[in-house]
């Protein structure tokens, strides 16, 4: 054997820091911050019914709409470099602030102050993301990165499972506006909540200075391109699931609430077995098989026909499915450039925000046209990408 070379370490590798970690009251502000975000998107997709008749709009324009405010997410280009420098707090702070905007208008009560609040949203909803993981992943060591990531990302599933009901709720009680009022006050609070969280030690890195990073390494885009493709996957199947319950399946509007309360809890399910094993079995090949769940999930969809039953089931397999593979992504991706991750996460968003925003845009004009088939095809092949992407991914170093 060769003796072990001493020297100074590679640029951008973690320093061995005990202290560097995150206490459980980050967890939770951070958690709960996000999942007051997510609970201001999610309800919109499930809820189409009622908007398009409180803004005398159609599913097509409202899907528009929803891969429009998308590219919003662009934005995140911009604050890369800031969260690499420690910007992560005040990025996070802002979307909270972003989130309130977005309810207050939406309140005007037209189709077009409708578009500009799901802008407003989805800055947002994006920034949040890529700043809770920058946060996350400056102070959480690689090898148990999962765990924190997917306790993060339990948000996106308690944003359906407590969300979706209770905007079903306030709609019944309040008609259309009070979901929007809930977004407004929440958002708000979250904004404090954030604002006054205590900090803890980052990870120590080696690198004279992490502006001297240029360009991203092929394996690096290759898992931000499988975690952009997981994104699509999901997003365009999820994005008319409301609709699709309300017209093939006979769901009411206080049922679709209960519909996604329960696939809420199957999403909880795989963020939580993320948090607990993705960092044991392995990360890339639990997604890839996170990504076979998706496919058998979409295909027992497309045979659902009007039975409740069958397409229940295969909504629950794509969710749990898409819930692991796009939260063990994220870690993932947060690896791909360790010098870099506050840009490497910005890109990821940025691609998956275009990606996504066309995904949703032509799962409207797809549904119109072919029923839940159009989106559902479009979904498995986003999933087969993802899957490859990821395939070669393992065998770069």
């Amino acid at each position: 054997m060769g003796m072990k070379k001493r020297g100074r370490p590679e640029v951008g590798v973690e320093v061995e820091n005990p202290s560097a970690n995150l206490g459980p009251e980050q967890m939770v502000r951070l958690t709960a911050a996000k999942g007051v975000v997510n609970a201001s998107m999610r309800w919109v997709p499930f809820f189409f019914v009622t908007l398009e008749s409180a803004f005398d709009s159609s599913t097509t324009t409202l899907a528009a709409i929803l891969g429009i405010g998308e590219m919003a997410g662009l934005s995140t280009l911009l604050v890369g470099k800031r969260l690499d420098e420690g910007g992560e707090r005040t990025v996070m702070v802002a979307s909270l602030v972003s989130v309130a905007i977005s309810g207050v208008v939406a309140l005007q009560g037209s189709i077009v102050f409708f578009a500009i609040s799901f802008v407003f949203l989805m800055l947002g909803a994006a920034h949040i993301t890529v700043s809770g993981h920058a946060w996350i992943s400056a102070r959480a060591p690689y090898d148990r990165r999962a765990r924190f990531i997917g306790v993060f990302e339990t948000s996106w599933a308690f944003g359906l499972l407590i969300g979706a009901p209770v905007m079903a709720l306030l709609i019944g009680w309040l008609g259309w506006r009070g979901p929007f009022v809930a977004v407004a006050i929440s958002a708000t609070i979250g904004a404090v909540m954030l604002s006054r969280m205590v900090d803890t030690p980052r990870l120590a890195m080696v690198s004279e200075d992490v502006a001297q990073v240029s360009g991203f390494t092929a394996r690096a885009w290759l898992l931000i391109g499988a975690s952009v493709a997981v994104a699509v996957a999901g997003l365009t199947t999820i994005v008319i699931v409301g609709t699709w319950l309300n017209d093939a399946l006979g769901v009411s509007t206080g049922g679709i609430g209960l519909v996604a309360m329960a696939f809420g809890a199957a999403e909880l399910t795989a963020s939580s077995t993320s948090a607990a094993f993705a960092d044991r079995i392995g990360k890339r090949r639990s997604t890839q098989a996170a990504l076979s769940f998706v496919l058998i999930g979409l295909a027992i969809m497309s045979v659902a026909d009007a039975s409740l039953l069958i397409g229940g089931l295969g909504l629950v397999l794509f969710f749990l499915g898409f819930e692991y593979g796009i939260v063990t992504s994220f870690s993932l991706v947060s690896e791909a450039m360790p010098a870099a991750r506050g840009r490497t996460l910005a890109t990821n968003n940025a691609l998956g925000t275009v990606a996504r925003g066309a995904g949703a845009i032509a799962a409207g004009f797809l549904y119109d046209r072919y029923g839940i088939d159009g989106p559902i095809v479009l979904s498995a092949i986003a999933a087969v990408v993802a899957f490859v992407l990821l395939f070669i991914a393992g065998h770069l170093r």
